[in-house]
This record gives C-alpha cells, structure tokens and sequence, in this order.
C-alpha cells in the first residue's frame, strides 16, 4: 500500500490477473468475425480493458464508423486494408478518444490482438458485452451499431 499526498488517501495495489488464450473459447463476432475476450468490461470493474482477438475470414470486413473511448489493436496475422492502405503482421493502430475507425477489409483473413480502454479524455467505456461477442443469432447490422 502506498499513501497518495494530495488526499491523503490509502490506495490499494492489485495483483496482476493472468489469461491464456488458448484456455477460451472463440465467440462469434458481428463482422464476419470471431471474438476471444481475455478481459471484458464489468459495471463492477470500470477500469478493466476490453482485450482480446479478433478473428476475421476472407472478405469480412466493416464500414467506417465512430467511437468514444481510446484503443489500441496489433495485426498478429493476415492482411487488412485500413485508410486505403493495406497492413500486415507487426502493424500497431492507435485509436485515441473519440476517434473515427476507418473502414477495415481482409481478402486474406487474419488476427488482431486489441485493447479497448475508457477515453481518458470522453470517459467513455469501451463496447460492452454480447456486443463484439455475440450470444445467440448474429443480428442485423444498422448504421447505429456503426455509432458507438
């Protein structure tokens, strides 16, 4: 524990928490993708990061929409065409708050590793759950899906 001078308040310091990806089920997405989610956030959790992978087929892909809170995604595998420009393994995008996505394609398929975190400028939480993982039929995708 460690005393903050300003308000002279005790913080409480948190143990590290562990995933292995390969212990989680893959869930279906709403583009033509999959979902692993190693950490989703909770209204009990606020500050807990959406972080994952997203698996895309050939020819999946998503139009350009926005979003208030920040993220951060790694092309592990595969190549995607973002801003009219074609991306590969190793490729870090930085997302800041509010931010607009640009629309992503894939004719290879491929993996992102992403960190979705709250806008540390909008304070807004990234996508919540049954959103990028999808439970039950894929719904409809509407130009307010592409909003948020």
């Amino acid at each position: 524990m460690s005393s903050n001078n300003a308000n002279d308040q005790t913080l409480v310091h948190h143990m590290p928490e562990y995933r292995v990806p390969e212990d989680m089920e893959w869930e279906m997405g709403r583009f033509k993708n999959k979902t692993k989610f190693l950490f989703h956030t909770r209204p009990e959790r606020p500050t807990e990061p959406n972080a994952g992978f997203l698996r895309y087929e050939a020819g999946a892909g998503f139009k350009l929409h926005r979003h208030d809170f920040a993220q951060v995604w790694y092309v592990i595998d595969g190549e995607f065409d973002m801003g009219g420009k074609r991306f590969g393994p190793g490729t870090v995008v930085f997302h800041p708050d509010p931010h607009i996505e640009e629309a992503l394609s894939t004719q290879t398929g491929g993996t992102i590793f992403f960190v979705q975190y709250p806008g540390p400028t909008t304070k807004a939480g990234p996508v919540y759950e049954g959103r990028m993982n999808i439970k039950g039929e894929l719904p409809e995708i509407t130009e307010k899906d592409l909003e948020h």
